[in-house]
C-alpha cells in the first residue's frame, strides 16, 4: 500500500511541476519567457530620469511623468538617459544625467540612477531590463563602466559574444534570467573596449527611425541611424534590432523644442493620428516584425503599453503596479510661475550653449 502511494505520488510529481513552471512570468508574462530578446517588443521611456513633477517643479524640459522605478514597475523595460560630464568633478560625481544642460535639469549622478535601477531588479528577479546611455560628453568606456560598477548593477550585465558583429541568436528572455544576465546595456556611442565588454555600442546593434518630430503626420519607419543604413531593405538585412522613436516635440519661444505633453494622449494611444499602435502597425508592415523597443515620452499616457502588450500578443498580464494615464499638473498660481521660470531657463540654457559654441 505505502509503496503503490509513492507510486503514485511521484507520477503527480511532473504535472506539478509542469503547472508551476508553466506559470513563471517573465516581464509579466509566461509567454514571453521562451522568446528570443530580438523577438520582443520593449516599452521604452525616452528619457527616463527626467520627470516632469513636483520634484523638478513641473519642468517643462521633463519627459516623464513617473520616475524611473515607477515606469518598471508599471511595464517599461528600456530606460534611456542622457549622461554629462560635470566640470571640475572626480569620480561618481563626475558623471550625471542633465537633459541637454546640466544647468537646465540635473537628476543627479549617472551611479545613483543605475543603484534604483539594480535595487529594482534585485526585487523582480524574472524580469529583463534595458538600459540605453545616450554619451553626451563622450565618456570613455572605463569611466561609463566604473559607474556601472559602482552601483553594483554591472554583476547583472549581459555579455555578448562579440561587440561588434550582431548575435545570429539573442538568448531568450529565460536564458538571461537564468544566467544571471539580466541587464542588457548599450551606449549611443561607444568604441567597443574588452574591459567593459557588457556595454554595447548601440549603433552596432540596432537602428532608430527619425527622433526629431514636432507633428503626429511625420512618423515613419525609415531608418535615421546610423547613417550607414538608407533603406529599410537594408535596415532589415542588417540583423540589427529596431528601435521605433515614438515621441512628439512642441516649438516654444524662439524656436526651442521641449516634451509635447498635450497630445501625449493620442501619442501613446492605440488608434488616432500619429497613435503608437498605429506608428506599430505600419513598421510591422514594413519589417514584416514589430520593432523590437518603442521609445516614448509620458509612458504612462495612452497607456503605451497597451500597444506594446497587442505587439507581443500578451493577455492578462501579471505584476505590474497600474499608474494613472492623466498628465500630471500644477495649476496652482507658483506653479505657472515656475513653469515659465523653466521655459525661460531653456533660453538662458541654449543662448549660453550657442555663445560657447562660438
Amino acid at each position: 500500500m505505502f509503496l503503490r502511494n509513492l507510486l503514485q505520488a511521484s507520477a503527480i510529481l511532473p504535472l506539478l511541476y509542469s503547472t508551476t513552471s508553466a506559470q513563471t512570468a517573465c516581464n509579466n508574462s509566461p509567454s514571453l519567457c521562451n522568446r528570443a530578446y530580438n523577438n520582443i517588443t520593449h516599452l521604452g521611456a525616452h528619457d527616463s530620469p527626467f520627470v516632469r513633477d513636483k520634484t523638478t517643479d513641473f519642468a517643462t524640459s521633463g519627459n516623464q511623468y513617473y520616475n524611473s522605478t515607477v515606469q518598471l514597475q508599471a511595464g517599461v523595460r528600456l530606460l534611456s538617459a542622457q549622461v554629462h560630464k560635470v566640470n571640475g568633478s572626480t569620480g561618481e560625481d563626475m558623471w550625471h544625467l542633465c537633459h541637454t544642460s546640466c544647468d537646465l535639469l540635473d537628476m543627479g549622478t549617472l551611479a545613483n540612477w543605475l543603484r534604483n535601477i539594480s535595487s529594482w531588479m534585485n526585487s523582480n528577479t524574472n524580469d529583463v531590463v534595458t538600459v540605453l546611455i545616450v554619451n553626451s560628453d563622450n565618456a570613455t568606456p572605463a569611466q561609463l563602466g566604473a559607474q556601472f560598477a559602482a552601483s553594483g548593477i554591472n554583476k547583472l550585465a549581459y555579455t555578448p559574444p562579440s561587440t561588434s558583429v550582431v548575435p545570429k541568436t539573442w538568448p531568450t528572455l529565460q536564458n538571461l534570467i537564468s544566467n544571471g544576465t539580466r541587464l542588457m546595456s548599450f551606449v549611443a556611442s561607444i568604441t567597443a573596449d574588452s574591459t567593459v565588454p557588457y556595454l554595447m555600442d548601440e549603433f552596432s546593434f540596432m537602428f532608430e527611425n527619425a527622433y526629431q518630430n514636432a507633428a503626429p503626420t511625420a512618423y515613419n519607419c525609415t531608418p535615421n541611424r546610423p547613417t550607414s543604413l538608407t533603406t529599410t531593405a537594408a535596415a532589415a538585412s542588417s540583423g540589427k534590432m529596431f528601435l521605433m522613436n515614438h515621441f512628439l516635440y512642441s516649438t516654444a519661444f524662439l524656436g526651442i523644442q521641449t516634451p509635447n505633453s498635450t497630445y501625449a494622449n493620442v501619442t501613446n494611444a492605440q488608434t488616432g493620428l500619429g497613435s503608437l499602435g498605429t506608428a506599430i502597425t505600419s513598421c510591422t508592415s514594413v519589417y514584416s516584425k514589430p520593432p523590437n523597443f518603442v521609445l516614448t515620452d509620458f509612458v504612462n499616457m495612452g497607456p503605451a503599453i497597451a500597444s506594446v502588450d497587442a505587439a507581443n500578443d500578451v493577455t492578462g498580464a501579471v505584476g505590474r503596479t497600474s499608474v494613472s494615464t492623466a498628465a500630471l499638473e500644477d495649476d496652482s498660481t507658483s506653479g505657472v510661475i515656475k513653469r515659465q521660470g523653466n521655459i525661460f531657463a531653456v533660453v538662458v540654457a541654449v543662448v549660453a550653449a550657442v555663445a560657447f559654441s562660438t
